[in-house]
């Protein structure tokens, strides 16, 4: 590592960046053409995304490439995002994080705390509405005895997609306002060591072999 903390670390890979950027874009689509569907207050938002029909034409299917990328995602990250006992001491601080008091918040790893739920309440809110979305795509080949499985999948689809809307909301939020350089590093991948030790110094513990580049280098 560098002595004066000036290097550049890599902290996500490029596959990790295209799937997140596919869960990213695939999500807003979904949610722009599901308000869309859900209130006719909203509807200009088909309009303005191709028509109404195409919206619905597209819908399950943009669903489908969400739930792939959030399954790549799951594949990629679900080690990174098992509680640790630094996690529980993170999570019992959390009062401080909040103030944005950092010298009394503990150290965190690849991801904090707070990451790794927001990581879980978006895998199974993925698969909620995968299945209730399956259900409502499908609604035609559902047999009539099963009729109360057609209400309850439009019940789940829309109480799994407030959830996952209010966790992308707080994911904006922390990765554009409250984490500096949080949006940089997915778009390109790399962190300065300052940010890496400020924000996730256990994860620079734990990766010794983590790729720094001398900023010098590149003068």
């Amino acid at each position: 590592m560098t002595e004066q903390g000036h290097g550049r670390i890599v902290r996500y890979t490029f596959r990790e960046r295209a799937v997140h950027l596919a869960a990213a874009l695939s999500y807003v689509y979904l949610l722009l053409t599901g308000l869309a569907f859900w209130t006719p207050a909203m509807y200009w938002l088909a309009i303005v995304l191709g028509g109404g029909y195409l919206s619905r034409v597209l819908h399950p299917w943009v669903g489908i490439v969400f739930s792939v990328a959030v399954a790549l995602m799951y594949a990629m990250w679900r080690r990174d995002m098992r509680t640790t006992d630094a996690d529980r001491a993170w999570r019992r601080s959390i009062v401080h994080y909040i103030r944005n008091e950092d010298a009394k918040v503990p150290p965190a790893g690849r991801f904090n705390f707070g990451q790794k739920q927001l990581f879980w309440i978006m895998v199974g809110g993925a698969v909620a509405l995968l299945l209730s979305g399956i259900v409502m795509w499908l609604v035609a080949s559902v047999p009539r005895e099963l009729r109360g499985l057609r209400y309850a999948a439009v019940v789940v689809h829309a109480v799994a997609a407030l959830l996952t809307s209010a966790g992308f909301i707080v994911h904006l939020y922390m990765g554009l306002l409250v984490v500096p350089g949080g949006l940089s590093a997915i778009l390109h991948g790399e962190v300065s060591e300052r940010w890496a030790r400020h924000h996730h110094p256990l994860w620079l513990e734990e990766k010794p072999t983590v790729t720094i580049k001398d900023v010098g280098s590149r003068t």
